[in-house]
């Protein structure tokens, strides 16, 4: 696996988080309500599920629109009994990057609601050309792209070539502008689109709300990290990367 592929996977699960209060949050009449996660935090993904009931019980829930789906799925046509392997059909769910049984949860939820469950993520094979997309780069002000930028270099650990910056900033830019239009083509009047994505994504600063447009009313939620990581992402991307022996 290259070195671009295999920071892309990692970068977002590395991802720094900001403290927020969540309690009053399933109660907000914010059209667009972005959740941000820590990919590994079993926590924040059982919030996921209970958010989805929260807003599905009082009738504002219009959609969730999720980063672990590319843009193009959608259960809006499955009915509210559909089962498990069904959803995950029409979502083309990808186990080996997004496990169901974090995610799953949430998604059974909203569709035994009746609420749609739509992919907001850049598909794979747009990944490559938004690498080569210098117009991405007009999307952040110059301090929002450096602040992207150095976001990028430590996701990668420090190991990622300079060269490969401007790239990778590209498809972070890219994946956000797409999770923004999932968001915004979803919306319905005094109800709510729920986004669950890393929460690098849903910062207010240089992610997804940069790209929703002015008329949209967003409220960004970054989960709290736990006290102590779970993994050290670094040293994971050192061994997928070091030269092996030869035999």
């Amino acid at each position: 696996m290259q070195l671009w592929i295999a920071a892309i996977a990692l970068l977002f699960l590395a991802a720094c988080t900001t403290p927020v209060a969540t309690t009053d949050v399933a109660h907000s009449d914010t059209p667009a309500l972005l959740l941000g996660e820590q990919h590994d935090e079993p926590a924040h993904q059982q919030l996921h599920r209970e958010m989805v009931q929260a807003l599905a019980g009082r009738g504002v829930l219009a959609a969730v629109a999720l980063e672990m789906a590319a843009a193009g799925a959608s259960t809006a046509g499955l009915s509210p009994q559909a089962g498990e392997d069904e959803v995950r059909r029409t979502l083309r769910w990808d186990e080996e990057a997004w496990p169901w049984a974090a995610y799953g949860p949430a998604v059974m939820a909203a569709v035994a609601a009746g609420v749609p469950v739509v992919g907001a993520n850049l598909p794979r094979d747009r990944l490559r050309p938004a690498m080569a997309d210098a117009s991405l780069d007009a999307l952040l002000p110059a301090p929002a792209m450096q602040v992207q930028q150095q976001a990028i270099r430590s996701g990668h650990c420090g190991m990622l070539p300079e060269s490969q910056i401007v790239p990778m900033t590209r498809v972070q830019i890219a994946r956000d502008r797409s999770m923004a239009d999932a968001v915004a083509r979803l919306a319905v009047p005094g109800k709510t689109v729920l986004l669950i994505a890393g929460s690098g994504h849903v910062d207010p600063d240089v992610g997804v709300p940069r790209h929703l447009p002015p008329r949209l009313a967003s409220r960004s939620v970054q989960l709290p990290p736990p006290a102590t990581p779970r993994r050290d992402y670094c040293e994971d991307m050192r061994r997928h990367t070091m030269p092996r022996p030869a035999s």
